[in-house]
């Protein structure tokens, strides 16, 4: 056995076939990452870092390169504090960031190849966390990081990362809605009364709108850019900024698992929501409203109904709806799945003041859903 860690710049120095067995079945599949590269958000640079054998892949994670601002996950009225401070004092808030995971992907992936037993796992992570360290180090990254590592690798990064003296906090958990209904009359059953009576009556709003599933949309690409900029400049939480022509890339590279329903009122195309489908799970991967009129059909319902009477009708045992809103999608059914965070930065002195500053920008002091999932998985 010969084992050789690297760092790659493109998804496209691995073979998508070595890439994919480190991921079976995964939607966000090495097409996914290479559709990223052609078209995804500006101020990334993307990085793999590996171990091979023998030229083979046998363990693979995701990062990427960014000027991170300290007040990403900060929400109300702070957020309009940290932000006069960032116009006034940019450097104050922005650290040099290379992290694992990606700013697009629903988690941070850590993919092993199948025949890699699970007692050699631990190893071969900590040997691909030291060569992103000597990496990042050689880039002048000062602060290294992981975006929201799953539930299930936690066990991993937590072996790999506690001798290194990395600081943990809860991320964005996933909202997953398990559908054993055979109807989606059978779904609204499962919900309280007072939801069922509600989402009944939403659901009589949206008699006007008209939704169609696209597999391509450059007829639209105008009109999807301008609803996803007003869903942005509605969120509080965002780290990524995706360009114009991200989605119809996206369409492009993962077809035909990648679809956009459109929603339609009269000719104004009043909502997007793009998806991935496979036959174990749908993504909601994307979405973008018509703030004017989101109250009058009540759409961020309306969308998430259809994408359950979706599934049901086809037989896709979990709605898969990302991260943001966990009241909503709580009282809607949804379970949450914990994702994590870790850091360190190379200073010393800037590594201690970073964890005084956790502690009042972690996500768990702005949303009651993940305090409350910290304290189960505590």
């Amino acid at each position: 056995m010969t084992l050789t860690a690297v760092v790659e710049n493109s998804i496209t120095a691995f073979d998508s076939a070595d890439w994919n067995r480190c991921f079976p079945s995964d939607p966000e599949n090495w097409a996914f990452y290479r559709a990223c590269e052609e078209a995804g958000p500006p101020g990334f640079t993307w990085y793999y870092a590996a171990i091979r054998d023998n030229g083979r892949l046998v363990a693979v994670v995701p990062a990427f390169g960014t000027e991170y601002r300290l007040d990403t996950t900060v929400q109300g009225v702070l957020k309009r504090i940290t932000n006069q401070v960032h116009r006034l004092l940019p450097a104050l808030l922005s650290l040099r960031l290379i992290a694992f995971g990606s700013p697009v992907a629903e988690i941070c992936h850590l993919g092993f190849a199948p025949e890699v037993p699970a007692y050699d796992r631990p190893a071969l992570l900590r040997r691909i966390v030291t060569a992103l360290q000597e990496f990042g180090a050689a880039k002048r990254y000062g602060l290294l990081g992981i975006k929201d590592a799953p539930a299930r690798d936690d066990g991993l990064w937590r072996g790999a990362l506690a001798p290194s003296g990395f600081t943990r906090l809860p991320g964005l958990p996933t909202a997953v809605l398990d559908l054993p209904y055979g109807s989606f009359d059978g779904y609204l059953e499962s919900l309280s009364k007072a939801t069922r009576k509600d989402m009944r009556r939403k659901l009589k709003a949206f008699k006007d709108i008209r939704v169609e599933q696209r597999r391509n949309i450059d007829h639209v690409v105008g009109e999807v850019s301008a609803l996803y900029e007003q869903t942005v400049a509605h969120s509080d939480l965002q780290f990524e900024y995706l360009p114009p022509d991200y989605f119809p890339q996206l369409l492009r590279f993962l077809a035909p698992e990648a679809s956009v329903f459109l929603y339609w009122h009269d000719d104004e195309l009043v909502a997007f929501n793009f998806v991935i489908e496979t036959a174990d799970r749908l993504i909601d991967k994307y979405i973008g409203m018509n703030y004017a009129v989101v109250p009058k059909f009540n759409l961020y319902f309306n969308s998430w109904l259809h994408n359950v009477r979706y599934c049901i009708e086809r037989g896709i045992p979990v709605y898969q709806s990302g991260q943001a809103f966990y009241g909503p999608k709580l009282r809607l059914g949804c379970r949450l799945q914990p994702n994590w965070q870790y850091f360190r930065h190379r200073n010393a002195a800037i590594n201690t003041i970073l964890q005084v500053v956790a502690k009042f920008v972690r996500l768990d002091r702005f949303d009651p859903a993940i305090a409350n999932l910290v304290k189960e998985a505590a």
